[in-house]
C-alpha cells in the first residue's frame, strides 16, 4: 500500500484537494482511504464518506496534534492495510505552520493557497520546505500575475518540489495530482522510520496544566525574549 502525508495551514483547501484527487483515482479503480487528524472537532469524515471515500478521524484533544499524529500513524497504516486500500492519505493541519511532520521516504504534500499572501511561503517552515509536492489552491480568485509571483515564492523556499495548481471546487488539477500520488512508493511499515525534521517542542509548566502567568509559575524548557 502507498502512503501519502498531506499537510497545510488551516483553510488552505486540503480536504477539497484530497477529495478531487481521490475521486480521480477511484475512477481508475484505485481504492483510497483517508485518516484525518485534527484538534477538537471536524466534520470532514462525513465529507469523505459521502463521496465513497473510507475515512477515520483522530482528534488530539489537549495534546499537540502533530505529536499525536506521529504517535498514531503506524496504527493508521495497519488500518489501511487491513481495509485493502491501494493508497492511504493522512491529512493534518500543521497548526503552527511548521510541524505537520513529513516522514523520510514517504511522499509528502503541502497544500497552500494563493490568498494567504506572497510572504506566506517564506514564513512556513519544514512543512513546505521539505515537501515533495506543493499544491497551490484558490488560483481562480487571484490574477495571473499574482499566481506567478506566489509560485515564484514557493520555488524560492522549495526549489526541488513539484508545484501543481488544483481547484478544489471544479476539480481542475485533481487528476494530475492523483497521478502523482499513485506513483508514491509502497510503505509496508513505519516502525523505525525517521521524521524529516525534529518537531518544535517544549516541556514547561504550561504543558503540564499550569494556568497562572508569571516567572514564579514557569518551569522547565522556557525561553524569554530579549528586551535589552
Amino acid at each position: 500500500m502507498r502512503l501519502v502525508t498531506v499537510a497545510g495551514p488551516p483553510s488552505s483547501g486540503k480536504t477539497s484537494v484530497i477529495i478531487k484527487a481521490a475521486e480521480a483515482l477511484q475512477g481508475e479503480g484505485i481504492t483510497v482511504g483517508v485518516v484525518k487528524f485534527d484538534c477538537l472537532s471536524t466534520g470532514d469524515q462525513g465529507l469523505y464518506e459521502r463521496r465513497g471515500i473510507a475515512a477515520k478521524t483522530g482528534l488530539s484533544g489537549s495534546l499537540c496534534p502533530d505529536h499525536f499524529f506521529v504517535s498514531n500513524i503506524q496504527e493508521c497504516l495497519q488500518w489501511g492495510e487491513q481495509s485493502g486500500f491501494d493508497l492511504l492519505i493522512s491529512e493534518s493541519a500543521g497548526l503552527c505552520n511548521r510541524c505537520a511532520p513529513h516522514i523520510k521516504d514517504v511522499c509528502a504534500v503541502c497544500v497552500i493557497d494563493n490568498l494567504s499572501g506572497v510572504e506566506t511561503p517564506r514564513k512556513i517552515g519544514p512543512m513546505l520546505k521539505m515537501a515533495d509536492i506543493v499544491v497551490v489552491t484558490k488560483g481562480d480568485i487571484v490574477s495571473q500575475a499574482e499566481r506567478e509571483v506566489f509560485a515564484y515564492r514557493v520555488r524560492q523556499v522549495n526549489p526541488g518540489a513539484v508545484i501543481i495548481n488544483v481547484n478544489g471546487l471544479t476539480g481542475q488539477g485533481g487528476y494530475e495530482l492523483g497521478r502523482l500520488l499513485s506513483a508514491a512508493e509502497e510503505t509496508a511499515s513505519l516502525t523505525g522510520r525517521l521524521l524529516r525534521f525534529t518537531m518544535p517542542a517544549a516541556l514547561c509548566s504550561y504543558c503540564l496544566g499550569q494556568r497562572r502567568i508569571g516567572s514564579d509559575y514557569q518551569m522547565g524548557n522556557v525561553r524569554k525574549m530579549d528586551f535589552s
